[in-house]
C-alpha cells in the first residue's frame, strides 16, 4: 500500500485535498482524522504538518508527500521534488530598511530573521555572505523595529505588508515556492504504484488547463479550424449528415477558449461548444 504524507493545516491544506478528490482518492470526512485508508485505491494518507512532511518522506517512513518547495528545502531533510502542483505559489525575498543594503552580498556582519532559517543560511552560503540568522515563527515583519534583527527574509505577495512597516525589498528573489510531490532520495525511481499516482496528479493538472471544443465546419474550411484547434495530436474529425460538412473535436487551453471561438466563428463554424474535463491521461 503507498504511504502518503498530506498537509493537514495551513494554505495548502485544502488546495491538496481538492486535487486528490478530483484524482479519485477517497477524503477524510473528520479533520480530527490523522490517517485514513483508501483501500480502493491501496494508498494509506497520512495527515501531517506541513513541515514536518519532507522530514518523513526523506527518512523513508512514508513513500510520498505534498508540501511546499519553501518547507522542503528549509528542512534539509533527503528528500526531493517530483512533480509541481501549481498551486500555493508564492515567493520568497530579502527586505530591510530603506538605505541599510542593496543586495544580498551587503548584509555581512547583519542578523537576518526568518521562518525559513535552514533556506536562508543555505542562500547566505551561497552567496558568500557571513550573516547571522535568527528564527522566528509567525510574521517577522516587527523583527526590525524591535532590534532582533536589521533584515528580514520572509514570503511576499504584494509587498503591501513590507511597504506598511517602512521596509523595502532587496534584490533578487531567493526562492519561487509552489506545493509540490517530494520523494526520499534514496526511493527507487520505477516504483508503479507511485508513477499511477504522479499519472493522476498530471491528469488533474491537464484537466484543469484544458477545455474540450466541439464546433461544425464546412469541409472547405477545415485546415484553417484545425490550425486555430491543433489539439494535442490532432483533432478529431467526422462527417456530417449534411454534405460539405464535418464536426470537430479538440482538447483547447482554457484560458484560450474564448478567443478561438471567436476566430471559428468568423471562420464559418457552428455549434462551437466548449465542456470541461474532469480528468485524462496523457
Amino acid at each position: 500500500m503507498l504511504r502518503i504524507a498530506v498537509p493537514n493545516k495551513g494554505s495548502l491544506s485544502e488546495p491538496a485535498a481538492e486535487m486528490l478528490h478530483e484524482a479519485g482518492y477517497r477524503q477524510r470526512k473528520d479533520r480530527r482524522e490523522l490517517v485514513l485508508v483508501d483501500t480502493e485505491n491501496e494508498v494509506e494518507f497520512f495527515f501531517l504538518r506541513p513541515r514536518d512532511i519532507a522530514v518523513y518522506v526523506g527518512s523513508g517512513k512514508l513513500d510520498i508527500g505534498i508540501t511546499g518547495r519553501d518547507l522542503l528545502l528549509d528542512s534539509g531533510a533527503s528528500a526531493e521534488e517530483i512533480l509541481q502542483l501549481g498551486f500555493a505559489g508564492s515567493t520568497f525575498r530579502y527586505a530591510t530598511r530603506p538605505g541599510t543594503a542593496e543586495s544580498v552580498r551587503d548584509f555581512g556582519g547583519m542578523t537576518v530573521a526568518t521562518s525559513f532559517s535552514g533556506l536562508v543560511t543555505n542562500h547566505l552560503a551561497e552567496n558568500g555572505v557571513n550573516a547571522s540568522v535568527v528564527h522566528l515563527d509567525g510574521a517577522v515583519e516587527t523583527a526590525i523595529q524591535l532590534g532582533v534583527a536589521e533584515v528580514i527574509a520572509d514570503v511576499v505577495e504584494t509587498g503591501t505588508t513590507l511597504r506598511n512597516a517602512g521596509l523595502e525589498i532587496i534584490s533578487e528573489p531567493i526562492l519561487h515556492s509552489e506545493a509540490v510531490v517530494v520523494r526520499g532520495k534514496d526511493a527507487p525511481d520505477d516504483d508503479p504504484k507511485v508513477r499511477q499516482f504522479l499519472r493522476r496528479m498530471q491528469g488533474v493538472l491537464v484537466a484543469r488547463r484544458y477545455v474540450m471544443m466541439d464546433y461544425d465546419i464546412r469541409a472547405e474550411h477545415l485546415e484553417a479550424a484545425v490550425a486555430l484547434t491543433p489539439g494535442l495530436e490532432s483533432p478529431t474529425v467526422s462527417p456530417l449528415h449534411d454534405q460539405g460538412w464535418v464536426a470537430v473535436r479538440s482538447m483547447v487551453r482554457t484560458k484560450e477558449a474564448q478567443r478561438i471561438m471567436d476566430d471559428l466563428y468568423e471562420l464559418g463554424a457552428r455549434a462551437i461548444l466548449t465542456t470541461g474535463i474532469h480528468a485524462c491521461r496523457l
